[in-house]
């Protein structure tokens, strides 16, 4: 049975395919139109998908979309006629669209699909299972449990923006929904917005700024109650109620009443490039600190419900890597699975799953490593495909057959302090780069983060850098226990690797602390001594894991760090173009693709070396 999945129209576009139960390719459209967070109608996704699973449409046995527009156009009718006159500058503007657009998506999904091939539309039904659905599917079906808790949290499906639900087996049971206007990922990113970032991309930077606040202050304290008094209410089960007095989101053009947000909190709203304040990073505090208190409390809501020994997270809050580490810690489940793909791309091989084992009610079989192959879903290039950019470009290189003499190599160049663009094999699904296309570097030299983030990303300099550690060392340097393959999980770096900080560290400026030397691998180390943490499985990626392994073997640190293959506003390369064009825009050494070895010093004057600079809106 074969099913293409599809997520579209909003943002994070993406296709998937699933073959007998299995997700065998997926991808996001970002990644083809090299548009950050496209969300047009993924045909370069689907195209893609078709191709590596040898299929045609009229060979699918559905097509299936991660939502229900009619449902989610009732929310919108039903929230302008309870909020009006309120609105009516955003009713004008959104109804249009819809009437043309959205309310006819089947009649619009069959005519972008005819435009990929020609096909017979009475082959396959199109399928419309709810958003939050989709979401739990997606973190249910390829986890390795048999029965477990499934908590799903993001902004808004169509009404829900939370549910808890039951996965036994095949099937899964919605057992309670929190309902809009009130919403975890809207308060979030609402917050993401009042601070200067953009939504639905910098909310991962609310989060990276929240450590530089000062824990336990005055400061955060009050913030910490400004937003319960004012802005929201928490009942015991996780649920919360918001004061849409203070929002915009339902029926305005903005996610936020500037006006009482800045009275509020005492401050202007920030905005985007404009400088960091103490009193910025304490408010990200303390909607972090509120946040986690929120996920902790659903969470034993879904165990109260379900007596499940394991919990499933999906949906864009289950991108919070901090709130999840904090998650674990608290020991309310024995393991939890997170869908790598946590936001809206991740409903396409949902929604594909959850037809087939839903509505085709085909019976799953539970594996104990889970279905979403490392990520490595996506397209992979062969030589002769690099061997077309070395003739385009004039590209000098050095390929080097053997494997063990090239990890040898690359990790030597990582010892030397050296930044490596490392692209091999499928291309990761979702946001994070996990060892196919990644930019490497060694964790133990205090400049690689700011010569990251100032020469190689150009972002800001407050942004830490993840590690990627050999899974059998991850207890060597981190306070983790399991794995976390995504790194979707924050965790302590081991106490004997921190250094004590200077008196009155909590007082400095953003900039002294960042620059402080906080441990023995200072690059991966952030302000408040934690670590995004990827550990790598050599069944799922042996040319990484032998990669590190070969820098271990020289430094004797099974580590190094790990950042996505792009600069910013740009979405991660996909292709050798992609790849080679990157990394003449930077100040990266070395390039690797394959089995070749491009080095930055002995490659032709690249003349449009800023020109990332306007193609690329900065997130």
């Amino acid at each position: 049975m074969n099913i293409l999945g599809i997520s579209a129209f909003y943002h994070d576009s993406a296709a998937a395919i699933i073959v007998e139960g299995k997700t065998v390719a997926a991808a996001q459209e970002e990644r083809f139109t090299r548009l950050k967070h496209d969300a047009s109608f993924p045909a370069n996704a689907i195209k893609f998908c078709l191709e590596y699973a040898g299929l045609s449409l009229n060979q699918l046995d559905a097509v299936v979309f991660y939502d229900k527009p009619l449902l989610k156009f009732e929310r919108l009718l039903e929230t302008y006629y309870s909020f009006a006159p309120k609105g009516l500058r955003s009713f004008l503007i959104s109804i249009p669209v819809w009437l043309n657009e959205k309310m006819f998506l089947k009649r619009l999904l069959l005519r972008h699909l005819n435009e990929i091939e020609k096909f017979d539309k009475k082959k396959f039904p199109l399928l419309f299972p709810e958003h939050h659905l989709s979401h739990a599917a997606s973190a249910f079906y390829p986890s390795p449990f048999e029965d477990a808790a499934i908590l799903t949290i993001d902004g808004v499906g169509e009404w829900a923006t939370a549910s808890i639900c039951h996965g036994k087996g095949s099937e899964i049971t919605i057992l309670k929904e929190l309902q809009f206007p009130h919403s975890l990922g809207l308060l979030y990113s609402s917050f993401t917005y009042f601070l200067g970032f953009r939504v639905n991309s910098g909310e991962y930077k609310l989060m990276g700024l929240a450590p530089y606040g000062r824990k336990n202050s005055s400061q955060v304290l009050d913030y910490e109650r400004i937003i319960k008094d004012k802005l929201i209410e928490i009942k015991k089960d996780g649920s919360i109620w918001l004061n849409q007095d203070y929002f915009n989101y339902s029926t305005g053009l903005k996610m936020i009443n500037q006006k009482r947000w800045e009275e509020l909190f005492s401050m202007d709203q920030r905005f985007s490039e404009s400088e960091l304040t103490q009193p910025h990073c304490d408010l990200a505090l303390a909607i972090q600190n509120v946040t986690e208190e929120i996920v902790e409390l659903m969470a034993l809501e879904a165990k109260r419900l379900t007596n499940a020994d394991y919990l499933c997270l999906a949906g864009g809050v289950a991108l919070n890597c901090v709130a999840n580490g904090k998650l674990i810690n608290k020991g309310i489940f024995k393991d939890i699975y997170i869908q790598p793909a946590a936001g809206d791309a991740g409903g396409a091989p949902g929604a594909a799953l959850a037809a087939y084992h839903i509505y085709f009610e085909q019976l799953r079989k539970v594996e104990k490593t889970d279905g979403m192959s490392g990520t490595y879903l996506g397209p992979e290039y062969s030589d002769l495909d690099i061997e077309k950019i070395i003739k385009k470009y004039n590209a000098p290189n050095k390929k080097i057959e053997n494997w063990s003499e090239l990890s040898n190599t690359v990790a030597y160049a990582i010892s030397e302090g050296k930044i490596i663009g490392w692209m091999q094999g499928r291309m990761e699904f979702g946001p994070r780069a996990l060892g196919a296309r990644s930019i490497l570097g060694d964790a133990r030299n205090s400049q690689t983060q700011k010569n990251l983030n100032l020469k190689i990303k150009y972002r800001e300099s407050f942004r830490p850098f993840a590690p990627s550690v050999l899974s059998e060392d991850s207890n060597k340097y981190f306070k983790l226990e399991g794995k976390s393959p995504y790194m979707l999980v924050v965790q302590p770096v081991q106490p004997h690797l921190c250094y004590k900080t200077p008196e009155g560290y909590d007082e400095l400026d953003l900039k002294e602390k960042l620059y402080f030397k906080r441990s023995e691998i200072p690059a991966i180390t952030h302000i408040d001594f934690s670590a995004r943490i990827q550990t790598v499985h050599k069944e799922t990626n042996p040319k990484f894991w032998n990669l590190i392994s070969a820098f271990k073997n020289i430094t004797n640190m099974g580590m190094v760090v790990n950042t996505s293959f792009n600069v910013r506003g740009e979405p991660i390369v996909c292709t050798p173009e992609d790849a080679y064009r990157c990394f003449m825009r930077t100040e990266m050494d070395y390039l690797v693709m394959n089995n070749y070895v491009f080095a930055k010093d002995e490659q032709p004057v690249w003349e449009e070396k800023d020109d990332w600079q306007q193609e690329f809106k900065l997130d």
